[in-house]
């Protein structure tokens, strides 16, 4: 197991199984927590390392590459291991680019992104009303917030965010087919500018392209 995951897979995956026994303090102390996050970012930029465990806490696949965020709305989500696949939000549709088959699948943002983890990354200030807040807690020098989808037709269940020193640096998402994606934050800035082009796709020539793109509103004159 790479040595930047601070905690055995078997201990994350099962963290908040006693999410029931917090009290209102816990679940108060979250949601602001949550709330300084969203109020006091508005980009991240950096690396990312991520594992898929099944549910007997099995390592089934390891990726990583780089995050570029730009809240509300915008972000670009790259994997560069094992394989090539790049993942953009512009604000109006999701772009989803796999370099090995060639494909291209895109999407209205608005369907792609509702009630899923990306969501509150990159979503606007009242992003918390779609997601109740069980709880927090306290780990190796991580605060732990779960939240829950209030969409019971979530592709995922709970979403784990995990803070160091206020900051995220972990998280924890768990899905509907009892499989766990963990995600390690490597090499981070906050709030420092992202130019505009870095959250705009073009799919190239000659790559099928399923699904078709939302048009930009044509404002009166």
């Amino acid at each position: 197991m790479p040595m930047w995951w601070s905690a055995p897979v078997a201990m994350l995956s099962t963290l908040f199984l006693v999410s029931v026994s917090f009290g209102q303090d816990e679940i108060d102390s979250g949601e602001q927590l949550i709330k300084d996050f969203l109020r006091g970012t508005s980009t991240i930029s950096g690396r990312f390392e991520q594992q898929l465990v099944d549910a007997n806490n099995n390592v089934i696949e390891e990726s990583g590459g780089t995050l570029d965020i730009r809240r509300p709305g915008r972000f670009r989500w790259v994997y560069d291991d094992p394989y090539e696949q790049i993942l953009v939000a512009d604000g109006l549709n999701m772009w989803s680019y796999d370099v090995e088959l060639e494909q291209v699948m895109v999407k209205a943002q608005s369907d792609a992104l509702r009630s899923t983890p990306a969501l509150l990354l990159g979503g606007s200030g009242d992003v918390l009303e779609e997601f109740n807040i069980d709880g927090a807690i306290e780990y190796r020098g991580v605060q732990w917030v779960q939240l829950r989808p209030k969409n019971t037709g979530s592709s995922f269940y709970k979403v784990e965010l995990g803070f160091t020193d206020g900051q995220l640096s972990r998280m924890l998402f768990g899905d509907n087919l009892d499989q766990t994606t963990l995600i390690a934050l490597v090499d981070v800035s906050f709030n420092e500018p992202i130019a505009d082009v870095v959250f705009r796709f073009t799919p190239p020539d000659g790559v099928d392209v399923v699904g078709a793109p939302v048009a930009e509103p044509v404002s009166d004159l």
